[in-house]
């Protein structure tokens, strides 16, 4: 099974779906790239950039969670496309509260 992020995701977050999905994950970002200012190939390459700032600062041992958007500032200050998209989307984040109830109920059993 491979984890899949979907739905209002953009590369402002990508510190975040990198420390909760991993980097063994599918990141489909519709509206992310296809709502870039300027153009689907601007919005792909704002992703990208953004995976691969994450990527090389968690292996270089910084705290790319608590970094992230400096990171991310810092590189789209040699990346046009992701600092338009940083400026579009600014800072979104993950801070929703769960609507999920369990779908279960834990009956007890005995031990034989």
């Amino acid at each position: 099974c491979v984890p899949v992020a979907s739905g209002g995701i953009h590369c402002g977050q990508m510190h975040q779906l990198l420390y909760y999905l991993g980097d063994d994950v599918v990141l489909q970002f519709g509206g992310g790239t296809i709502g870039h200012p300027d153009g689907i190939q601007a919005g792909a390459t704002a992703n990208r950039v953004a995976l691969e700032a994450m990527v090389l600062a968690r292996n270089e041992g910084r705290d790319y969670v608590g970094e992230g958007p400096e990171i991310l500032r810092t590189a789209a200050s040699t990346c046009g496309p992701l600092k338009a998209a940083l400026d579009l989307w600014k800072d979104i984040t993950f801070e929703y509260t769960s609507t999920d109830t369990p779908d279960f109920v834990e009956v007890a059993t005995e031990n034989p």
